[in-house]
């Protein structure tokens, strides 16, 4: 299995610390609104990157932080009338639910930066005492200019970049260096705080992650992740922090998931050209998203558009139908001895099930492993239609399906109750077959009059009935 390892610049082989174990850290969301469909794709993202080492049979260790007290929290609460802690209560618990709408799963460990003071303390005292860090008026402050690899991860000019600093007189007072950045922030009238050895003050959002991810993953760990305006100054800051303190390699490969672009803009609250994810499923089935955010390369820029949404739309309506149809296929078909045509569509599910594996190999490319996919979802199709197909093939479909969708969660979820509905569809549409046989028409259409009702669809073709949900 090979990455793209933004340090290196280039596709790596991947080699865990732990045979058969992957460790990942994935910068969560700052809790302080609802998270946006940009924000959705990274964390979509490697939430299937996940799902396929698990695929692959590694245990994952898999984490993902809410960063519950920063300058934004702190000044949305005071718009709201409520306290820090509420805030970050209420959009954690609304982060969690609009995740798992989406399909995301949940993390192993979902760290709060406030439920963590005493390990960044810990960490910032590491930084003072190994001569990383220094204290100015109640500020703790990373002194750059003793950590020589500064810069690493961004490739970036430091000349350029200091001399692009836009200081306050305070912090021109307070700082050595225009890039020394913040671990500890003095306390500010009205604001939360908690006692440390410089006196009563906050964390600053940096130093948030490297405590955290170091806790729970140790160092070094395997992935760390992240949307690519992370990149600087977020994870250049944790790289210098967190080997300034432990003197090892804090990670080994870090991965960052392209713009989502809105109209050709980066889609940010800033500039107002988003839309959450809370307002998406009030419009749509949350899966046309997640299939939307996986038709491209994750380090590709995305343009979010009307038109590819309806492309999604109408490929997720086609995999409901598909699967529909499998399934009922599947219920009543017989085994049989293998013939010719069978042995073309065994042929290739094997062909597109290592396709499928070779190209999430190669970085994780979900734009083509979606490809092969409706590679199969076409002929498999074609193969149900207006034929008697045998039952070994159509449950090796299904197995393989059902598999590559442990990676990419798509297939519609069929529960007990659906099943059963299912087969009361299929009886209906038989009736009303019957009933057009005989020219019983006016019993056809009340047939599919109640089925319209009940929210299922009926089209006619040349090939048999096909029907689908209601998706409004």
């Amino acid at each position: 299995m090979r990455l793209f390892n933004s340090l290196k610049r280039e596709k790596e082989v991947f080699q865990p610390v732990e045979k058969d174990q992957v460790k990942m850290y994935v910068c969560g969301p700052t809790v302080y609104d609802y998270f946006h469909v940009g924000n959705a794709r990274a964390f979509l993202i490697f939430d299937v990157i996940r799902r396929y080492f698990e695929y692959k049979g590694y245990n994952v260790t898999y984490v993902q932080n809410f960063t519950d007290i920063e300058d934004k929290m702190i000044n949305r609460a005071n718009e709201l009338s409520v306290t820090v802690e509420e805030l970050a209560d209420k959009f954690i618990e609304a982060y969690i639910e609009d995740a798992r709408a989406i399909g995301i799963k949940d993390a192993d460990y979902q760290p709060r930066a406030t439920y963590h003071i005493e390990e960044i303390i810990d960490l910032i005292n590491k930084l003072i005492e190994k001569g990383y860090a220094y204290e100015s008026s109640g500020d703790v402050f990373f002194d750059i200019s003793n950590y020589k690899e500064y810069g690493k991860l961004c490739k970036q000019d430091l000349e350029e970049l200091e001399s692009g600093a836009r200081l306050s007189e305070e912090e021109k007072e307070k700082k050595k260096n225009s890039l020394d950045f913040v671990l500890w922030k003095a306390n500010k009238p009205g604001e939360p705080h908690w006692d440390s050895p410089w006196g009563k003050g906050r964390p600053g959002w940096h130093i948030e992650c490297s405590a955290m991810s170091m806790k729970y993953l140790g160092a070094p760990f395997d992935i760390h992740a992240g949307g690519s305006d992370l990149t600087f100054p977020h994870h250049e800051n944790e790289i210098a922090q967190s080997e300034g303190a432990t003197g090892k390699t804090f990670c080994n490969y870090w991965m960052h998931v392209g713009y989502l672009k809105f109209d050709d803009k980066k889609m940010s609250k800033s500039l107002g050209n988003f839309m959450t994810v809370r307002e998406f499923r009030k419009n749509y089935d949350p899966r046309i998203l997640r299939l939307f955010l996986l038709s491209a390369h994750y380090r590709s820029p995305l343009n979010y558009t009307e038109e590819l949404l309806e492309q999604s739309k109408s490929s997720v309506e086609r995999l409901n139908n598909f699967y529909n149809n499998l399934l009922h296929a599947n219920k009543t078909a017989k085994e049989a001895d293998i013939n010719e045509e069978d042995e073309k569509i065994i042929k290739l599910i094997d062909e597109k099930e290592k396709e499928f594996e070779n190209v999430m190999d190669d970085d994780f490319n979900t734009a083509d492993a979606l490809a092969s996919v409706f590679t199969i979802v076409r002929e498999v199709n074609s193969y149900i239609t207006g034929k008697t197909p045998n039952k070994v093939v159509l449950d090796k479909v299904l197995n393989r399906l059902q598999k590559m969708d442990q990676v990419l969660g798509l297939l519609p979820e069929v529960s007990a109750n659906e099943e059963i509905l299912d087969e009361e569809i299929w009886e209906m549409i038989e009736k009303r077959q019957t009933a057009r046989k005989e020219k019983d028409f006016a019993t056809a259409d009340a047939i599919r009059d109640e089925l319209k009702e009940k929210g299922i669809l009926i089209e006619d073709t040349p090939q048999g009935v096909r029907w689908k949900r209601d998706s409004g």
